[in-house]
């Protein structure tokens, strides 16, 4: 309970696999909503939403992660000397 009080254990890496879910759902209800919507751009507007989406979710998370490892490392070589 100490480290998550004082910061000392990160909460959010755990919390990045939920948060990429929860993006690529929005990416898929985005993406079929505009392909079969008659305002939504059409079939092909709704496939490159569906592709993007998808890629962009994962370079993002991905992002976040490396920065958290970045983070970790920087504190194992910080504790060593």
């Amino acid at each position: 309970m100490k480290d998550l009080l004082f910061f000392e254990k990160l909460v959010t890496p755990k919390l990045i696999n939920v948060i990429y879910w929860l993006m690529l759902a929005c990416t898929a209800f985005s993406g079929l909503r505009a392909m079969f919507s008659h305002y939504g751009g059409g079939f092909i507007s709704g496939v490159f939403i569906l592709i993007s989406g998808a890629v962009a979710a994962r370079v993002i998370c991905e992002v976040l992660i490396v920065l958290f490892k970045i983070n970790e490392n920087a504190k194992k070589i910080a504790d060593k000397s």
